[in-house]
């Protein structure tokens, strides 16, 4: 059982990777029991029927793929019929936009949900790159835009990037509108009613 609770683990925690420690307190067995069941699941993923293997990077036990495959992975992120950016890719963009650089926790409190896949994919897609780490605790990595994101945004730089203030602006205002058309079409009907 430990060890399909630690495979989900890893999943979760996605690049930030997790340590023996972090293992030991989790799921609350000793350093030993957490070595032997990161080397036991490592073990099964090694299997060439698999398609992801674990690694120690960073001092950190994470999830990754095989690097056999990746020929096939950048077909896919080449492939025009996957090559568009969801509401979500465009939202965590944004936000990385205008408070680069930024780390993965800062971009999850932002957007209110976890952000770990989307990063992955605007990371492999060119849009966004690792800038360094934080001074914060555990010293996560921080991203920031890449070249390619002014390119595909038709962006000579980051200035050049609407400011945030006219665009809360607009939307407030539009808000206003639909309030006050809200408010206008009910007191119309309740008049009609009378």
């Amino acid at each position: 059982m430990h060890k399909a609770v630690l495979e989900g683990l890893l999943f979760v925690v996605g690049e930030d990777g997790l340590t023996i420690d972090q293992i030991k307190d989790v799921l609350g067995v000793d350093e030993e029991t957490s070595k032997n069941l990161i080397m036991e699941l490592k073990k099964d993923y090694e299997d060439s029927s698999r398609g992801l293997r674990i690694d120690f990077l960073g001092n950190r036990f994470k999830i990754t793929t095989k690097f056999e495959h990746k020929e096939y992975y950048q077909k896919l992120i080449e492939n025009p019929e996957t090559n568009f950016l969801s509401q979500a890719a465009l939202e965590t963009l944004a936000i990385i936009a205008y408070n680069e650089p930024v780390t993965r926790l800062q971009v999850d409190n932002i957007r209110g949900v976890g952000s770990t896949s989307i990063i992955r994919k605007l990371v492999a897609k060119g849009f966004i790159k690792e800038s360094g780490r934080s001074d914060m605790p555990g010293r996560p990595i921080l991203y920031e835009t890449t070249h390619e994101f002014l390119d595909y945004f038709g962006l000579s730089s980051i200035e050049d990037l609407p400011n945030i203030d006219d665009i809360m602006n607009s939307v407030d205002k539009n808000d206003e509108e639909e309030n006050t058309d809200l408010y206008t079409s009910k007191y119309t009907e309740s008049e009609i009613n009378q």
